[in-house]
């Protein structure tokens, strides 16, 4: 008797949970509208220059190109290169720099003297003659870097800083940054930019190449050839 009445008792308790269930439902259902996706916040504009040549500028090359192509370089440690050595005598200098390039054509430095511009000696296969004017030692492979101007050959008394001797060996595919300079160094050549003033030179023993605002001008009285930023 007890089974019955429990089954009867369950029916009755599921019929009306069932009608409760109906009661509280929609009577239809009612479409739910997609929500409107938020925007994701739009990534920061890119310029697009291209890719970094892997080949040395050309004579016509613009400054963004050159500079990235420098830039593009191993970089090298600014801290081997504050010392220079000559005879065996190695000085230490300071907060400036001295380095050569592999082939041991062009060697720089600054100094304190020139107020940290670079100064080289390049090997060049056919440096600007003497000038007319002149008198002492002529030295036409002598170049004077300030970012404003680069002036070739000069008349020199002294080694001036190359006295100490040249720096370390910058190797072929390195850069070196110093001051408002960045120079790297390949087989076509020695190349260095100066930021301040958005110019460039290649040294090589084929010449010297100016970039940028650099101008062929007329040079001073001791001077061989001058590029300026007219």
């Amino acid at each position: 008797m007890r089974i019955p009445v429990l089954a009867a008792a369950l029916l009755l308790l599921a019929g009306c949970s069932g009608a409760g269930d109906d009661a509280s439902a929609p009577s239809s259902l009612t479409p739910i509208s997609p929500r409107t996706p938020t925007s994701a916040p739009s990534s920061p504009a890119t310029t697009t220059s291209g890719a970094v040549p892997t080949a040395a500028p050309t004579p016509d090359a613009p400054m963004p190109e050159l500079t990235a192509w420098v830039q593009a370089g191993t970089a090298g440690d600014a801290s081997e290169f504050h010392r220079a050595t000559r005879d065996g005598v190695t000085t230490d200098l300071g907060e400036y720099v001295a380095f050569v390039t592999p082939s041991g054509k062009t060697q720089c430095m600054t100094d304190e003297k020139s107020d940290g511009a670079l100064a080289c000696l390049v090997s060049l296969s056919d440096p600007p003659p003497r000038p007319a004017q002149a008198y002492g030692e002529w030295v036409g492979g002598w170049v004077d870097f300030d970012g404003a101007a680069v002036e070739v050959g000069a008349v020199r008394a002294d080694p001036g800083q190359f006295t100490v001797g040249t720096g370390p060996e910058l190797p072929y595919g390195s850069t070196l940054k110093f001051g408002d300079y960045q120079c790297r160094s390949d087989p076509d050549g020695l190349f260095c930019v100066n930021y301040a003033h958005r110019s460039a030179v290649r040294l090589s023993d084929a010449g010297v190449q100016p970039f940028g605002c650099l101008r062929g001008v007329a040079p001073p009285e001791f001077v061989g050839a001058k590029y300026a930023c007219t």
